[in-house]
């Protein structure tokens, strides 16, 4: 469903798959999104792909069409930097891992690494610095891991658990520009990378 920001009313209405994990929007206004299993695996064509890229008006617009190191099994969570969206997701195959993966919006270029953290459910990043958080799950807590890119490695640079104002949920943060914001209860947390 579109919704105008100004009035608050629906626009437009559009499919863009089935059991989304992890989604967010780029400045331009595009959508991006990485899928959950029963998505990528439920017969749903939108969502096989694993991750994809969709214009406000439901366009597909991208696709990962085999640039990725191997095939995703879910996303994890999302997170925007200038004109760089970057979906995290994992790969359930001996081979396979956590990945971050970094797609330029306006081309298209796709670059994926491995992730310093398994499965994390939040992440933000600022040039070759990143924050990735994962829930203690049900509790007041999370762990807040900070990393850097040194060549073609994220490397674990600081890790720390934190006490938050209430519980981490699954899939509760989410990067905008540098900035994680993660929700806590009924509070919003703002960690920058």
């Amino acid at each position: 469903m579109v919704v105008s920001l100004t009035s608050g009313e629906q626009e437009d209405t559009f499919c863009m798959g089935d059991d989304i994990a992890a989604l967010v929007t780029d400045h331009s206004g595009s959508i991006w999104m990485a899928y959950g299993d029963e998505g990528i695996y439920g017969g749903h064509a939108k969502s096989a792909a694993g991750l994809a890229g969709w214009s406000a008006e439901g366009e597909a617009i991208w696709d990962p069409g085999g640039r990725l190191p191997d095939a995703p099994l879910e996303g994890c969570t999302a997170a925007t930097e200038d004109d760089r969206v970057w979906l995290i997701w994992y790969s359930g195959t001996r081979r396979g891992g956590t990945f971050l993966t970094r797609i330029t919006s306006s081309t298209g270029e796709v670059t994926s690494w491995p992730s310093p953290v398994r499965d994390p459910d939040g992440f933000a990043v600022r040039g070759h610095r990143a924050v990735l958080t994962k829930r203690v799950h049900n509790q007041r807590a999370t762990e807040v891991v900070r990393a850097e890119l040194v060549g073609d490695t994220w490397s674990v640079t600081e890790r720390s658990r934190t006490r938050v104002p209430g519980r981490v949920v699954m899939r509760c943060g989410q990067g905008r520009d540098g900035f994680l914001w993660l929700r806590a209860g009924d509070n919003w947390l703002r960690i920058e990378a």
